[in-house]
């Protein structure tokens, strides 16, 4: 760390609120989301503009500082921040504007998606976008985004009008289909590798009150539901985003206490319609599966679906997550995840699959920089615990029950959004496909000697 760079050197609008390793809160300014992670940047830069933007990519560019990108702080593999470097830190920039005339929200970089999502509910209206509201909105875009309304309306990238950008050379660009279309294809979807995007302008629609919930099924019956699952998902209307899981019930509320620490299979849904018409929807699922041991499906607003599960997952847990793209349910991988499903080591340790199909398969391969349009499910395993002790077994369960389905996943690679920082490079250019040396090229042109680096990367 070079030692003749200190807090003068910044601008005067910078210093001002600059936190560095002495500065009071520091240790609470520097924590992450997934508390797995402990990361020690020499400096942390609140950012309330983009012109605060501008001048934290020139200082590390000019003093050749590692950078990390921080939006709504949710990033799993903690790319947020940096051992030793300068984090540009977004999360105060939380404006909101909603044009229900024209069907667009205009979000900026530090939102959450329950911000987002409170500020369209107004209106009746959401983004398609991600299933728990402390994610942020601009992670969850650049990778993608997938959530309830995917299957009618797709990924909430190929709702994406325009994106203003903070290059590596400072300057500003807006970024559309007639804006620098090759920057504009390649942020849909390859993550932070080519700017600050400091807002986003979204396609919105109507969303208001929804069928949704979950139920479950003890976990004797994994592999009956996820086989009748795999054959209705094509089959079923594209209001309704259904996602699979296997998961463990909570000993707390708002859960039946009978079934605390019960093993299950979860199908958890949402669909964006009347009562009667979700209800007509789910008819199948009742009809077909075996007796739930709960069923919590009901009328509610969207925006209480979308955060329905946050008190479960707070910040500040310990998280190991491994991602697939999946193309197919065979018998074997079916067994393999109800053997593993039923190792999992502790209460919050999942493994979900949502569905990539219906809209989303509507968008060629080329696109968009997102690299797998006919895929059928992305697929998460994910060790959580609030215990830093059991990180150890987080990560080995989770390991193992990823490599014993992988082998049957023959894409290769998964949503960004769900591989930790120790994946590899051929893991992240497997992920891309056909699509990696398009981005490849844009890499070179937008950011040439690779200053966004702190994520999966994309070499130049």
């Amino acid at each position: 760390m070079d030692k003749s760079i200190t807090p003068n050197d910044f601008p005067q609008r910078l210093r001002a609120n600059l936190i560095d390793q002495d500065h009071p809160s520091y240790e609470e300014a520097r924590m992450l989301y997934n508390a797995m992670i402990d990361k020690r940047p020499r400096w942390i830069v609140p950012c309330s503009e983009v012109a605060d933007v501008v001048a934290a990519v020139n200082y590390a560019r000019e003093k050749h500082l590692l950078l990390a990108i921080r939006g709504g702080g949710h990033n799993g593999p903690g790319f947020g921040s940096c051992d030793g470097g300068l984090v540009t830190d977004m999360s105060p920039m939380k404006q909101v504007d909603v044009d229900p005339a024209t069907r667009t929200v205009r979000v900026q970089a530090g939102c959450t998606q329950g911000d987002v999502d409170r500020a369209t509910s107004v209106h009746g209206l959401a983004v398609p976008a991600g299933l728990v509201s402390t994610t942020g909105i601009a992670g969850l875009t650049l990778g993608g985004g997938t959530g309830y309304l995917t299957r009618k309306h797709g990924l909430t990238i190929d709702n994406l009008i325009e994106v203003e950008v903070v290059l590596a050379d400072g300057s500003v660009v807006t970024a559309s289909d007639t804006r620098h279309p090759e920057l504009f294809w390649a942020l849909r979807g390859g993550g932070g590798n080519f700017g600050v995007v400091t807002s986003f302008t979204f396609r919105v629609h109507p969303a208001k009150d929804v069928y949704g919930g979950p139920i479950f099924y003890d976990l004797a019956h994994a592999a009956k539901i996820m086989r009748w699952y795999s054959d209705f998902l094509s089959e079923a209307p594209r209001e309704l985003g259904i996602f699979f899981g296997i998961k463990t019930v909570p000993s707390c509320d708002p859960f039946p206490r009978e079934i605390w620490g019960r093993r299950i299979c979860a199908l958890i849904s949402c669909y964006n319609g009347s009562e009667a018409d979700g209800v007509r929807a789910m008819q199948p699922v009742r009809d077909a599966l075996p007796q739930p041991i709960l069923d919590g499906m009901m009328q509610m607003p969207f925006v209480d679906l979308q955060a329905l599960f946050d008190p479960l997952l707070p910040k500040g847990l310990q998280w190991y997550w491994k991602g697939d793209y999946v193309d197919d349910l065979s018998d074997a991988a079916i067994a393999a995840h109800a053997e593993y499903g039923s190792k999992s080591p502790s209460e919050l340790s999942l493994m979900h699959l949502y569905p990539i199909d219906g809209a989303v398969h509507d968008v060629a391969p080329d696109a968009t920089a997102w690299g797998a349009r006919r895929a059928r499910w992305s697929m998460v395993i994910a060790g959580i615990d609030p215990d830093p002790s059991k990180a150890p077994e987080l990560r080995r369960w989770a390991s193992e029950y990823w490599a014993a389905v992988h082998k049957h996943n023959p894409h290769g690679g998964a949503y960004i959004n769900f591989m930790m920082a120790d994946e590899s490079e051929a893991r992240v250019r497997a992920s891309y496909g056909a699509n990696y040396e398009r981005l490849a090229a844009v890499k070179r042109k937008f950011d040439p000697t690779n200053l966004f680096r702190v994520n999966h990367n994309i070499r130049p």
